[in-house]
């Protein structure tokens, strides 16, 4: 299941050590965030055992998309024990996300 995350709990929802975190921050205004939605859905049915997906609204929360210098929406952050490790801006197919993303299915999936 997607986690929402804001402001408030980002750290503690984010900076976690047993998985890599994949946080999604969208707008609702915004129609490729409108077209990511149901492909981080699918990618988190196939892979949320072995990648935190989680969803930041800019909106509501532009502290931390400020602290991460997100510009453009949709941008999916890659976070491992707490660092930013990757980036993708725009949207991107499942069978794409899941290539781009391959290498911390696997990390993710070798540290359990």
């Amino acid at each position: 299941m997607i986690k929402t995350v804001s402001d408030s709990n980002f750290s503690s929802e984010v900076f976690i050590k047993d998985k890599a975190v994949l946080v999604d921050f969208w707008a609702p205004w915004c129609a490729p965030c409108r077209l990511t939605a149901p492909v981080l859905e699918e990618f988190d049915r196939r892979h949320g055992d072995k990648i935190k997906v989680t969803k930041l609204n800019v909106d509501e929360n532009p502290l931390i998309a400020t602290t991460y210098n997100v510009m453009s929406i949709p941008t999916l952050a890659v976070f491992v024990n707490g660092a930013l490790v990757d980036r993708v801006v725009g949207y991107m197919p499942i069978e794409k996300l899941e290539e781009k993303l391959s290498r911390y299915i696997k990390e993710s999936k070798d540290n359990v």
